[in-house]
């Protein structure tokens, strides 16, 4: 029998849903959302903080690549068939217009320990934006000095009213006359439905290009992200030798 893409139902109370964007051709580590963590999918561990998350109505995955639905219907996760897109917001503002929601919380695939608590945090401040803001960002403080110069690792400056100054690969800012704080942007992104609305109507600009960092676009067009400093001490997955680090910590919490 032939694949069927997930149908959610539309509530007639407000919701907020989390969408997984997953796809297969990441050039540092192709098939990772599929790739085995501690004998489960890696997409299945990021879908499992999902449901602990007490603000999340409904969790779907959004993909392009059927072999990602496969394993997606052998967990009894739903999902969602979306076309080719740049980034994964762009896949998540595709599905924006196909599931209605007050908010939509982007988790990305390779994020297995996010905290369940991060992601209320994002979808609480979705609640009370402040004008003009379209996006919530989740960051984190980084104390290891090998993580600030990893530059698979996107730091993030911020200014006193905690919105971001830029993002970079680079550890960001340069420590010339003080010890600054150094911020790491989760794999966590929360939108209002215009906020979508604007980010795929936007050109990708020159910096989010350089950078491959996909909130940059908003920057770069002068629209605000609202940063959320959260609790987060978990392994993202961007190459394999994340996926071993991933693995080992697993254990070790068992």
């Amino acid at each position: 029998m032939p694949s069927t893409e997930t149908q959610l139902p539309t509530p007639n109370t407000n919701r907020h849903i989390a969408v997984i964007p997953c796809r297969w051709g990441a050039s540092r580590f192709p098939g990772k959302p599929i790739a085995d963590l501690a004998g489960k999918p890696l997409l299945w561990h990021v879908y499992q903080r999902c449901l602990q998350a007490t603000t999340i109505t409904h969790t779907v995955v959004a993909t392009d690549d059927q072999r990602i639905t496969t394993v997606c219907e052998d967990h009894g996760i739903p999902w969602i068939m979306t076309g080719i897109h740049p980034t994964g917001t762009d896949r998540v503002a595709e599905c924006a217009e196909r599931l209605d929601a007050d908010a939509y919380i982007n988790v990305q695939g390779d994020e297995p320990f996010i905290e369940p608590a991060a992601i209320d945090s994002v979808s609480t401040a979705l609640a009370s934006l402040p004008p003009g803001v379209l996006a919530v960002k989740a960051c984190s403080r980084l104390t290891d000095p090998a993580t600030v110069q990893d530059h698979n690792v996107v730091k993030v400056v911020t200014g006193n009213d905690h919105r971001a100054l830029m993002f970079s690969r680079l550890p960001i800012p340069y420590p010339k006359s003080d010890r600054p704080t150094y911020l790491r942007q989760l794999g966590l992104y929360g939108f209002t439905p215009a906020g979508l609305g604007i980010f795929r109507a936007l050109p990708q600009g020159s910096l989010e290009r350089a950078e491959g960092v996909e909130m940059l676009r908003f920057l770069e067009h002068s629209h605000p992200v609202q940063m959320v400093l959260t609790h987060d001490s978990g392994t993202a997955v961007d190459t394999p030798e994340d996926l071993e680090r991933a693995e080992a910590q697993l254990l070790s919490q068992r």
